[in-house]
C-alpha cells in the first residue's frame, strides 16, 4: 500500500512502488501537503511529512496517516483544505479520504458510540511541558494513568483558560490506553454532557445513557463548572459519580476555578469532588513559557532560536493558547516569506518595530552585569548569604529586573535564591528611595541601566 512519502518535503520513492504512481501524480501530492501546511498554519504539523499517497484515480485522493489520531485530526480540521487545494490543483472534483497505513491501533474508543470522543494527536505526556505552575497536575495525572481508580480519585484540577488542563487529559487517556487498550473511558464536556442528558431523556433512552456512563473506567468531565443551575444534571451526576466511585472507577473533573467556588452547585456535589485530590494548574512560569515555545515549534517543524523562544516568552505571559497563537503567526510569515525564523520576522509577525527592547531583556543578563559590576560573584547573589556586600548588588539586581524585564515578583526571587515576593518588593522599594535620595547610587544604576539597554 505504501508507494510515497514526503520526506523534509521532498518525494521519496521505493523502487518496487514506482510504478504505482506517475511522477505528476507525485509531483501533484507533493504539492497539495504543502500548500496545505502554508495556506492553514494554525493546523499544520510536522506529521504531515509522514503522509503517504495511498490512491489516485476514478476522483479519490486518499491519504495514509500513521495512525488513527491523525486521521481523526485531519478529518476535523484539515478535510475542506486538502478538498479544495486538490480540486484547484486538478481542475476536477475531487474527493480526499484519510486513511490509517497500521490498523486502528489506538483509537479514542474501542466501541462505536454516539458518545466516542476523539483525541489530538499532540496532547500526549511527551508533548507536555512540566514546570513550578503544573508539577503537581502533571504528576498526578501520570499516576492515575498508570493505575485508573487507585490513587487520587477524584481528581480535581481547577484553573484559567489556556493552561493545558484539556491536555493533561487527552494525555491521561493516551497513556492509559497504551497500557491497557482495553480501558473504557468516556471523556466528555460538561455542556456534552447536558446535551446527551436531554436527548437521552427526549428519546426516551436514559437507561443507555446512564449505562454507558456507569460502566467505563475512567469518566472525565471538562469545565465542570457548567453544571451549575442545572437541578436535573446534577441529580444524574451525583448518582452516576457515586456509581463510578463506589465501583473504584477513576473520575477527573476539571474547572475554572476550585469545587467550593463554584456557585449554585450542591453541597453534595462540593463535598464529593472534595473527596480525592483537588489542585490547581497556574500560569507557566518565564522558563516554562521558552520550553513550551520550543515544543510547540517543534510539533510544527519550525526552527527557531532560543532568542526567538525568549521573545514570544517575554511578549506573551498570559497563558498556552496565546503563545500558540503567537507562534502560528510566526509560522505564517515564515512559510509566505520563505525566510528562515529569527528576532526581526518575530517581531515583524508579531506586530513589533525591531527596535531595542527594554521588556525583552532577560534576568541573567541583569545578574551578569550586576556581579562584574560590583566585583562579586554571581553565585553568591543566587545565594543565601546575607553580608551587605552581597545584599546591596542582590537587591539592585531585583530593582533592575522589576524595572527592565516583566518578569514576576515570585520569578526574580526565584532567581535570586528562591526569595519570595515579600522579599523582592522589599527589595524594589528600599533600592527606589535609595537611587533618589543617594546620588553616587543613583548614578550607578543608571549606568547599569544604560549598558543593559546597549
Amino acid at each position: 500500500m505504501l508507494a510515497y512519502r514526503l520526506v523534509g518535503g521532498r518525494a521519496k520513492t521505493s523502487s518496487e512502488d514506482i510504478e504505482l504512481f506517475t511522477k505528476e501524480d507525485i509531483n501533484l501530492f507533493e504539492n497539495i501537503v504543502n500548500q496545505a501546511r502554508l495556506a492553514d498554519p494554525v493546523n499544520a504539523r510536522k506529521w504531515f511529512e509522514e503522509l503517504t499517497l495511498v490512491q489516485f484515480e476514478a476522483g479519490l485522493l486518499e491519504i495514509g496517516c500513521p495512525d488513527q489520531s491523525q486521521v481523526d485530526f485531519l478529518n476535523e480540521n484539515c478535510l475542506s483544505k486538502f478538498t479544495s487545494l486538490a480540486q484547484q490543483s486538478t481542475g476536477y472534483l475531487i474527493t480526499v479520504k484519510f486513511t490509517t497505513n497500521q490498523g486502528d491501533k489506538m483509537s479514542s474508543y474501542n466501541e462505536p458510540s454516539e458518545w466516542a470522543f476523539k483525541l489530538h494527536p499532540d496532547y500526549t505526556f511527551d508533548n507536555f511541558v512540566v514546570g513550578p505552575g503544573n508539577r503537581l497536575c502533571h504528576a498526578s495525572c501520570v499516576a492515575i494513568s498508570n493505575s485508573p481508580g487507585d490513587t487520587y480519585n477524584p481528581l480535581f484540577i481547577y484553573g484559567n483558560v489556556g493552561l493545558g488542563k484539556t491536555h493533561l487529559l487527552h494525555a491521561v487517556c493516551w497513556e492509559a490506553k497504551k497500557h491497557n487498550h482495553s480501558t473504557r473511558i468516556g471523556l466528555l464536556t460538561c455542556e456534552q454532557f447536558m446535551n446527551f442528558f436531554i436527548q437521552a431523556i427526549g428519546k426516551g433512552n436514559l437507561s443507555e445513557f446512564q449505562a454507558f456512563l456507569r460502566s467505563v473506567d475512567i469518566l472525565i468531565i471538562d469545565d465542570i463548572q457548567f453544571l451549575r443551575e442545572r437541578e436535573r444534571g446534577q441529580e444524574e451526576f451525583f448518582h452516576t459519580f457515586n456509581s463510578l466511585y463506589d465501583n473504584h472507577k477513576q473520575i477527573i473533573l476539571t474547572a475554572d476555578c476550585s469545587p467550593g467556588d463554584i456557585k449554585s452547585l450542591e453541597e453534595r456535589l462540593v463535598s464529593r469532588f472534595k473527596w480525592g485530590l483537588v489542585t490547581s494548574i497556574d500560569a507557566p512560569s518565564y522558563e516554562t513559557r521558552v520550553a513550551i515555545v520550543q515544543k510547540k515549534a517543534q510539533l510544527r517543524g519550525l526552527d527557531i532560536s532560543e532568542e526567538v523562544a525568549a521573545y514570544v516568552a517575554n511578549r506573551v505571559q498570559s497563558n498556552v493558547r496565546e503563545l500558540e497563537g503567537a507562534l502560528t503567526s510566526i509560522y505564517a510569515v515564515a512559510q509566505m516569506t520563505g525566510e528562515a525564523v529569527n528576532l526581526s520576522l518575530a517581531m515583524q509577525a508579531l506586530g513589533d518595530h525591531p527596535v531595542t527592547l527594554e521588556k525583552q531583556m532577560h534576568i541573567t543578563d541583569i545578574i551578569d552585569f550586576t556581579s562584574r559590576f560590583y566585583d562579586v560573584k554571581k553565585n553568591d547573589l543566587q545565594s543565601k548569604k546575607r553580608s551587605q556586600s552581597i545584599a546591596l548588588p542582590r537587591q539592585i539586581c531585583m530593582y533592575l529586573a522589576r524595572t527592565l524585564t516583566s518578569l514576576s515578583l515570585e520569578e526574580i526571587g526565584g532567581h535570586l535564591g528562591g526569595r519570595d515576593h515579600t522579599t523582592v518588593m522589599h527589595a524594589c522599594s528600599k533600592i527606589d528611595a535609595l537611587h533618589k535620595s543617594d546620588e553616587q547610587l543613583g548614578l550607578q544604576i543608571k549606568q547599569l541601566t544604560a549598558e543593559l539597554k546597549a
